[in-house]
């Protein structure tokens, strides 16, 4: 039975990535690709200033394997993260086109958060179903999602950030703390379990998540919120029909066992 819980949330993850690349397509990569004109338009660096941009961006190719694995995790998928920036190259992902990058980073996504979501109702001993289904989900995005955008926002390309390291420390800690928060709140019946709760979900955000120190952007305010809201959107409707599909699914299962 947990083979198939898993095969099943594996499926759920494989239709929900397929969602989340048409949600982008239509509500998040005009956003991104409109931020880039921004980039276009700003004045030439000087020499030194280019040979800092550089070494910036050879550092981040260089990141740690968790900084990988959390880039793909991210509301936006990398594949956007710089488009255009190798398009005479045939592709930002092994040759591919920036679509089906973005596509097969979605799919990959999807199927982690699918079997995270399924082997966490089998540690909780709390089935997901269809009736419960969207709640799994809308949990999931609270705790990855929602939470951690409370101090580190999605952000558009030219928008500045907080050195790499310690933003994905920050963003690691709060999920942990989040998921064990949400746990407490919505599992546990207890009244201190409940207000630990609440104390771990808030704890993070007491400390404070790291900021950059310098906050000018050429990319509007404006277009960086409407980003912000349409990522955080386009994700809570990936984690809905995941929690749905793999409660569809589940059911299905049971009946048949």
């Amino acid at each position: 039975m947990i083979v198939k819980t898993l095969l099943a949330a594996l499926v759920a993850g494989l239709i929900a990535g397929v969602f989340m690349t048409a949600a982008q397509e239509l509500r998040v990569v005009p956003l991104i690709l409109h931020a880039e004109e921004y980039e276009v338009k700003e004045p030439a660096a000087e020499p030194p200033a280019a040979t800092e941009g550089q070494q910036q961006h050879s550092s981040l190719n260089h990141s740690s394997v968790i900084g990988e694995m959390l880039s793909a995790l991210s509301p936006v998928t990398p594949a956007y993260a710089h488009e255009g920036e190798h398009e005479d190259e045939g592709g930002i992902m092994f040759g591919m086109s920036r679509f089906s990058g973005t596509l097969l980073a979605n799919l990959v996504a999807g199927a982690g958060f699918g079997l995270l979501l399924a082997g966490a109702s089998l540690a909780f001993n709390y089935p997901i179903t269809l009736r419960n289904g969207a709640v799994w989900g809308a949990c999931g995005w609270l705790t990855v999602h929602l939470l951690p955008a409370i101090g580190l926002p999605p952000e558009l390309p030219g928008f500045p950030a907080a050195d790499l390291h310690d933003r994905q420390i920050w963003w690691i800690a709060t999920i942990v703390l989040a998921v064990a928060g949400v746990y407490l709140i919505v599992l546990r019946d207890e009244i201190l379990a409940k207000i630990i709760g609440l104390v771990l979900i808030a704890a993070p955000h007491a400390y404070g998540a790291p900021q950059p120190s310098d906050i000018s952007s050429p990319v509007p305010a404006v277009l960086g919120a409407e980003f912000a809201v349409a990522a955080l959107a386009t994700t809570l409707a990936f984690w809905i029909v995941l929690g749905v599909i793999s409660g569809y699914l589940n059911d299905k299962l049971l009946k048949s066992a």
